[in-house]
């Protein structure tokens, strides 16, 4: 007697039926190694710009106040200034010497503008020009 098997369903064969296929999900390592590669790039440029930015913004408010209550001729301004740098230790980009100061409409005005050269990693540096302007 000969038994005549019926075929298994693509199921339980290990197949993938065509009216079932189920899509993969998730990452592949590829993907994984090059999402990291991205996020520790981004978060040594993040690490090393935020001290300078940082630096910057002292700088404005120092700018700002010295404008505003540091005299009113220039050797008076720039004295100001270094009296506010030896106190904000996070200035060492500029000196008062650096500073460009004018009179506009009987009220000084104190310019500064400075580059900012940041090392990444190897010969790879970011350049960032800071400029800016008492109110």
């Amino acid at each position: 007697m000969v038994v005549q098997r019926q075929p298994l369903p693509a199921s339980r064969r290990g197949g993938v039926s065509t009216g079932r296929r189920r899509k993969a999900r998730g990452i592949t390592l590829i993907g994984l190694v090059f999402w990291a590669i991205v996020v520790s790039m981004t978060a040594i440029v993040a690490l090393r710009v935020v001290p300078a930015v940082n630096e910057n913004y002292t700088i404005a408010r120092a700018v700002t106040k010295v404008a505003h209550e540091g005299g009113n001729t220039v050797p008076e301004v720039r004295n100001a200034f270094e009296r506010v740098k030896q106190v904000e230790y996070a200035i060492s980009s500029i000196s008062g010497k650096d500073l460009e100061i004018t009179k506009e409409n009987d009220r000084i005005v104190v310019s500064y503008a400075y580059d900012k050269e940041i090392e990444l990693f190897g010969p790879v540096s970011l350049l960032i020009k800071f400029r800016g302007r008492s109110n």
